[in-house]
């Protein structure tokens, strides 16, 4: 009998009290495991959902005005310089920052104006003026994933289809179908978009080709809308990344948009972590409770250890030490079943299927490791406690 045969004779002694502890701690372990993962997923998902709902960096050229006034009387701000952003460097030069990874989707537009014949003028002489976006349809179908339409949306690679917000078609009674032509050029409109309460209602979006070649700025963009994934670094970074990336540009961070969207994503990380906080308090609890108990029950086999020779150091080790082996197994047993717990939570939830969740190693270690420890500080009062026991007052303590 020596200091590490002790803890396993005593666990084996109380086979059923440590197998009972050890099932509860793994329970904790395995709901926390499963549920970091589930909500690590559910996050990640949120955040692409979100990203549908626009951007939240806008990428304008650099601009110096010029406020003029004479006589006392300001005559407003002339812009001077106005540097143009060259889309394919733009482009270019975005995808080559340390962050890359979190951009998501960078939507390039275009502005021009042009004007339409008046629905309400019965010669059809007068015409009002419109404003003209160009946008390359793939990226902007991404961006604004809240869109409906009535009709249907340009294809992807369409040159000769326009889409009508709310406002644009009202003014003009523009139907899905209606052909309109603006600048020598005919444009269907395939489709007219539902109201979305933003600018969108009032502009009529053509292909970000057709609206370069109408403003006479062939390959530039009059802005970048960028929608990034921030959950992973601050959304500061990025635009200071992309500051450096693009210094001919002003580059900002729709605040109240990025902190929505971060809202939400913590929520769920940060319920999970409470949630998981909670778990693992109450098992500890009910560790420190058993081994109080255990103390209790061996206060003679302690009094005899001690009688013998054992050190209030050695005593203090056995108790730790069989905390540490239930901690071991626990943490073993609550990963891999909490592994299996979160892939068929994500199975019923649709959602397994976009990242398969692999058994990590690393993970393993990890979780294991703060069982191990959770296990120890728990068990330190007690065992500390158990060491304090004096052989004489044991062994006449019937």
């Amino acid at each position: 009998m020596n200091i590490l045969t002790l803890p396993w004779r005593y666990a084996g002694a109380k086979r059923m009290r440590t197998l009972l502890l050890t099932a509860v701690f793994a329970l904790g372990l395995a709901s926390m495991t499963g549920l970091y993962q589930v909500s690590e997923l559910i996050a990640e998902n949120l955040e692409q959902k979100l990203l549908s709902y626009g951007a939240n960096i806008l990428v304008t050229p650099r601009r110096e005005t010029l406020n003029i006034s004479y006589g006392g009387y300001s005559l407003g701000d002339v812009a001077v310089r106005e540097q143009p952003i060259d889309l394919v460097q733009a482009l270019r030069a975005i995808g080559e920052i340390p962050l890359r990874a979190n951009i998501a989707v960078v939507a390039p537009k275009m502005l021009a104006a042009a004007s339409l014949p008046d629905p309400l003028d019965p010669a059809g002489g007068a015409r009002k003026p419109v404003a003209l976006v160009g946008v390359d349809w793939n990226r902007e179908y991404q961006l604004k994933g809240y869109w409906e339409v009535d009709g249907a949306l340009p294809e992807e690679n369409a040159f000769d289809e326009a889409l009508a917000g709310s406002a644009v078609a009202r003014e003009f009674a523009l139907l899905p179908g209606s052909v309109l032509e603006i600048g020598g050029r005919s444009l269907k409109v395939s489709g007219v978009l539902r109201s979305t309460g933003s600018d969108d209602d009032a502009a009529l979006f053509i292909p970000l080709a057709l609206a370069q070649s109408f403003s006479g700025k062939p390959g530039q963009a009059a802005f970048l809308e960028v929608a990034a994934l921030c959950s992973g670094c601050p959304i500061g970074d990025i635009v200071s990344e992309l500051q450096a990336a693009l210094p001919d540009a002003e580059v900002r961070a729709l605040a109240q948009v990025a902190e929505s969207r971060m809202y939400a994503v913590h929520f769920a990380r940060n319920l999970a972590f409470s949630v998981s906080l909670v778990i693992l308090v109450i098992a500890c609890a009910m560790l420190t409770l058993s081994m109080f108990s255990a103390v209790a029950e061996r206060r003679r086999e302690i009094g005899v250890m001690r009688a013998v020779g054992f050190s209030r150091r050695g005593i203090f080790t056995v108790f730790v030490a069989e905390a540490l082996g239930i901690g071991l197994l626990a943490g073993s047993c609550g990963y891999a079943l909490g592994v299996f717990l979160a892939d068929y939570v994500l199975g019923r939830l649709h959602l397994a299927e976009n990242r398969p969740l692999p058994f990590d190693l690393s993970d393993l270690a990890l979780v294991v490791l703060a069982a191990m420890a959770a296990t120890a500080v728990a068990a330190a009062f007690p065992a500390w406690r158990a060491a304090l026991v004096e052989p004489g007052e044991a062994l006449t303590d019937l």
